[in-house]
């Protein structure tokens, strides 16, 4: 198995900044890996009902790194006020 590439992980990703794109690849990781971890972050219950385990490794390593790419949905929306019920 080789070693991904630059344009391995641009293609996969999209666009990331240098430095994710460089961890990424410093992970040691396949393409197979950066597959499966894309996977587990789509969607983790299709892979944990097919009795699949969590992701380990340089897989879990890369779900890490991916994580941060991910848009945080709570960016900058501030929470509701807590009401009392009566």
């Amino acid at each position: 198995m080789t070693q991904l590439t630059r344009d391995d992980v641009l293609k996969a990703v999209g666009q990331a900044d240098d430095v994710t794109v460089a961890r990424i690849i410093a992970s040691g990781a396949t393409i197979t890996e950066l597959a499966e971890a894309q996977a587990w972050l789509a969607n983790d219950e299709p892979l944990m009902n097919a009795g699949r385990p969590l992701a380990t490794g340089r897989t879990r390593e890369l779900v890490d790194i991916l994580s941060e790419l991910e848009p945080d949905d709570d960016a900058g929306d501030p929470s509701p006020p807590i009401v009392p019920q009566e």
